[in-house]
């Protein structure tokens, strides 16, 4: 049997854990009593407790703990339970970590690990430690793991002490900054460690060129012999208090005190000193005025002791004044009586007349300061003092006076007092860095939290607009190739739709067709949006006039069950954008509003100017700080969660049930206002409603006036067309509806090939070519290089994605024709006749008219009496060179404008025979400004210049036709019919 008695004293010693150890009832345990553990446990157990190091032993599958005097600090409330006790029993709050750190111990891993950090709960609250723990595995005989040993360094303090030494020290590197002191420190071997702004400001060098350099290298040797020997008794202990002069950066010299403190270690000894400069100079130049002022004054006063003079008892000035006649250039008779007063200066005159009369009236002591003007002409300010000599009978003898000069003392009280000022204004600043340091102290913490929240807001926007830019980029080319396949069903439709001309139920079905294919073209054009892709046509509009030109339509939409209230503010600004975009946007969120309503609830759309700030900006991505058109949308609806708000945005993501909605209205506004360079926002609450607000960047520039696209005919041509396309169902679709048309049709599958068809000298007038295809050349480079081999070459693009080949910023580039798929026959008959009628005109104004156009003779001059005053509105500039020149040669009188609006502004300003118009203006069609200038002056003759050969239906009458290209004889005919019409 095992001898109980021979463990009772066993562990020996091991203090209190020791103790605790031997009186502890282990039996209860799965370690089971003392006696029978293995001889391992016994010695490893004698071995922990007495270990001057914090150590815990866990033993057995089930983790019973055993530890030594140093770890009951480390368990803290948990001793002296956690005796006997198992880790997960005692340590719930970290067993998933000890969890894992056993089971590798158990397999015989050993491990360390430096600075951990944990939350421990052994105080009765949370509190993070940080440990050096050291985990090794414990064998049996048999090579069994059956314990791990862990070793416990606690840091926490050490770790706290490190922190806070850091965050101390970038306080003070602040602190010395902001105070008017330059701040720096040297070690023992004379190299700078440490030097605040102010310090290297004074010396003008960088951090790099001060820090970890010597003395002698940053302020020069001269001025280092000069300082060393007060260097050197502070390194031995003493505290030096000197001034010097010390030349700056731009060559001046300031005068500096200059302290010297030397630093000592926990030894006491010196490891270096601090060196405080500062600047005097403003105090000592002070210090210079006041002393040679007051030598001046001291001089003065001991020179002359004063001006006497002396007056009547009634106090006027009588008999003799040598002083005052030497002092004020004035004669005997001019200082009699009164006269004295006239040298004093005019603006103390009456004052001291005043208060002289006052004393003599009171007999009492006279005390006066006044300036007086010296015979030298110079006024200089003196104290006056005059005393009454009185009788016995209290009689005024007498009075006896003192002008004494003070100038300087004046002078000197000034400069003192700028030198209090100058003081208080020092004290000021310092207890304002005082004030600043513990404000600083006081809100660091929450400046912390902010600028970590600020930063963690600046992330989520910068990954959800990145997101949203994948995405975009994503949409924009399925757009692309969705476009090429609607363009190959549209046109194979339209020139199937002549094909069954006449059967009604065949027609009905392409017609459907087509309806089909405008929807899709929609849905592109709306993926477009959302990508920021699609080729805007922006001008400058009133969104409040727009939107109040929307009014019906918005009620057509929205049913009569929906309030419609509009909310205009005065003083609108203008913006520059696309109005068919605007009115899409609106459009969308008003019908989205309708449907969150469910038909019935109150709308309100509010027009404003708004102004975002930087902060704003800050806080918002992809925000430019500055002055926007706001268009706002409020409905009563049911609001959305703000899970959904996040969300809104990203095409086909819609809360709408199945079948009730693309999820392509938000997106498309989304990308509209970014690519015009604008901002929207959603606000919603649930139950309350939604709010979206969209800005647009204010635009200076005048309103442009809404231009009246005119449809004419569709008519074909003859010319030849290059058509470059890669798609080559695309192509083939084309080429068909470009031969019904009448055109000869060359083809290219790329933009190399269209650039080798072209240089091959076979005839072509116009190029119709797709913007992106595959390739090294890209179609725009084509272009330009067919256009400097052959001028006269007229070029049109098409796309349904532009990329940034044509299109900067969201708008064609100056001068580009694009024809945007899927495109109808009738527009693409109507862009090439436009194309290739401005082109003609071009080259026919790049011509010279006599070799082009030789005559028999001299065409017939237009005599004075026939001369005519022209108003000629061309937008583009060579043609409008050209015309004014085939005019002026016939003999008119030619008055240019570039638009509608500048020629209605010369109307008003100049007399006017006829008017020569193009019809599209930028800011108005050309039969519409024909139609104001005949109301405002009936009798002016009417000449359209155009590449249409018809005139717009509501030309006035008697309005001639002018076609491009046209030269000097058809001017002259258009001339000479307009006017026999008017």
């Amino acid at each position: 049997m095992t001898d109980m008695g021979a463990f009772a004293s066993w562990p020996v010693g091991g203090g209190e854990a020791g103790a605790l150890v031997r009186a502890f009832d282990w039996s209860k345990t799965s370690l089971g009593p003392i006696a029978h553990w293995s001889q391992t446990l016994r010695l490893k157990v004698n071995s922990v407790v007495n270990s001057p190091i914090p150590q815990v032993l866990m033993w057995g599958p089930d983790h019973v703990m055993i530890y030594n005097d140093g770890y009951t600090e480390i368990a803290g409330n948990y001793h002296p339970r956690a005796l006997g006790g198992t880790v997960p029993g005692i340590w719930p709050e970290i067993w998933d970590w000890n969890e894992k750190i056993l089971e590798a111990g158990f397999r015989g891993e050993i491990q360390s690990f430096r600075d951990q950090k944990m939350v421990l709960h052994r105080n009765g609250a949370p509190e993070e430690v940080v440990f050096d723990l050291f985990y090794t595995p414990i064998y049996n005989d048999a090579g069994i793991v059956e314990g791990v040993l862990c070793t416990v360094l606690e840091n926490t303090e050490k770790v706290k002490t490190v922190q806070e030494l850091a965050a101390s020290r970038e306080e003070l590197s602040r602190l010395t900054s902001a105070l008017p002191i330059l701040v720096g420190f040297i070690d023992l071997n004379y190299t700078y460690r440490f030097a605040n702004e102010g310090y290297l400001e004074w010396f003008g060098r960088a951090p790099e060129e001060v820090l970890g350099k010597r003395v002698i290298d940053v302020v020069g040797e001269t001025f280092f012999n000069e300082r060393k020997p007060f260097i050197q008794r502070a390194m031995a202990g003493e505290q030096i208090v000197s001034d010097s002069s010390i030349q700056r950066p731009d060559g001046t010299r300031h005068a500096a005190e200059i302290r010297y403190v030397p630093r000592r270690d926990h030894r006491g000894d010196v490891d270096g000193c601090y060196i405080l400069i500062i600047d005097i100079e403003t105090r000592k130049q002070a210090e210079r005025d006041i002393l040679v002022s007051n030598s001046r004054f001291k001089a003065a006063v001991e020179a002359v002791h004063g001006v006497l003079w002396t007056n009547s008892p009634e106090g006027r000035m009588l008999g003799e004044q040598p002083a005052w006649s030497q002092l004020t250039g004035q004669s005997y008779d001019e200082y009699q009586g009164f006269g004295w007063a006239e040298a004093v200066h005019p603006e103390d005159r009456e004052g001291s007349i005043n208060s002289w009369n006052r004393a003599v009236a009171a007999k009492a002591t006279y005390v006066w300061e006044h300036r007086v003007r010296r015979r030298d002409g110079v006024y200089r300010t003196y104290a006056i003092r005059g005393v009454p000599i009185i009788n016995a009978q209290s009689e005024i003898i007498e009075w006896v006076g003192v002008h004494t000069d003070i100038t300087e003392q004046r002078t000197a009280e000034v400069a003192l007092k700028e030198h209090a000022a100058n003081l208080e204004r020092e004290i000021r600043h310092r207890i304002r860095a005082e004030d600043q340091l513990r404000q600083l102290n006081e809100g660091l913490e929450a400046r912390v939290e902010k600028e970590i929240a600020e930063r963690r807001q600046t992330e989520i926007a910068l990954q959800q607009a990145q997101k949203m830019e994948a995405i975009g980029q994503l949409t924009g080319g399925v757009a692309h190739d969705f476009n090429n396949l609607l363009q190959v069903i549209a046109g194979n439709l339209q020139l199937l739709a002549k094909d069954v001309a006449g059967n009604e139920r065949a027609e009905r079905r392409v017609g459907n067709a087509l309806a089909g294919v405008s929807r899709g073209a929609k849905l592109a054009s709306q993926l477009l949006a959302f990508g920021r892709r699609q080729a805007l046509e922006p001008r400058v509009i009133n969104v409040g006039r727009f939107v109040a030109g929307m009014d019906d339509l918005l009620r057509r939409s929205l049913g009569e069950a929906v309030e419609v209230e509009v909310i205009t503010a005065g003083g609108l600004w203008n913006t520059y954008a696309d109005p068919t975009q605007v009115e899409n946007a609106l459009l969308n969120l008003a019908i989205n509003a309708r449907d969150a309503m469910e038909g019935t609830g109150k709308l309100t759309i509010e027009v404003g100017n708004a102004s975002l700030d930087m902060d704003y900006a800050r806080n918002h991505a992809e925000v430019e700080p500055g002055q926007y058109v706001m268009l706002a949308v409020t409905d009563t609806g049911s609001g959305m969660r703000p899970e959904i708000l996040d969300r809104v945005f990203e095409p086909f993501f819609s809360t709408k049930p199945e079948g009730k909605g693309t999820g392509l209205g938000l997106s498309m506004v989304y990308g509209f206002v970014k690519q015009s360079g604008g901002h929207v926002k959603i606000y919603s609450e649930l139950g309350q409603g939604t709010t979206v607000r969209i800005y647009l960047p204010r635009s200076m520039a005048d309103e442009d006036r809404e231009i009246v696209v005119h449809n004419g005919p569709v008519v074909g041509g003859s010319e030849t067309v290059l058509v470059v396309e890669d798609d080559d169902e695309v192509r083939g679709t084309v080429v068909e509806m470009l031969t019904d048309l009448g055109y000869r049709v060359l083809t290219a599958r790329d933009a190399q090939a269209g650039l080798t068809v072209a240089e091959s000298g076979v005839p072509i007038d116009v190029i119709f070519t797709d913007v992106v295809m595959p390739g090294p050349l890209k179609s725009s480079e084509m272009a330009r290089r067919v256009k400097e081999r052959m001028p006269h070459l007229a070029i049109l693009f098409t796309s349904g994605y532009t990329e940034n080949s044509i299109v900067h910023g969201g708008k064609l580039d100056p001068g580009v024709e694009l024809l945007s798929k899927p495109y109808t026959r009738e527009a693409l008959a109507r862009r090439l006749r436009h194309v290739i009628a401005n082109q003609k005109q071009r080259v026919e104004s790049g011509r010279d008219r006599i070799a082009d156009h030789p005559v028999a003779s001299e065409p017939t001059k237009v005599e004075a009496k026939d001369m005519l005053r022209v108003l000629l509105v061309e937008d583009d500039d060579l043609i409008r060179m050209n015309t004014t020149d085939i005019l002026t040669e016939v003999g008119h009188m030619v008055v240019e404008a570039a638009n509608a609006t500048q020629a209605l502004d010369l109307l008003d300003r100049e007399e006017v025979d006829i008017l020569v118009t193009d019809l599209g203006l930028p800011d108005m069609g050309g039969a519409e400004l024909a139609v104001l200038v005949k109301q405002r002056k009936p009798d002016i003759a009417v000449v359209f210049a155009t590449g249409d050969n018809f005139l717009p239906k509501n030309a006035p009458a008697g309005a001639v036709l002018l076609c491009k290209p046209y030269n000097e004889n058809d001017v002259r005919y258009a001339i000479g019919q307009a006017m026999s019409n008017s």
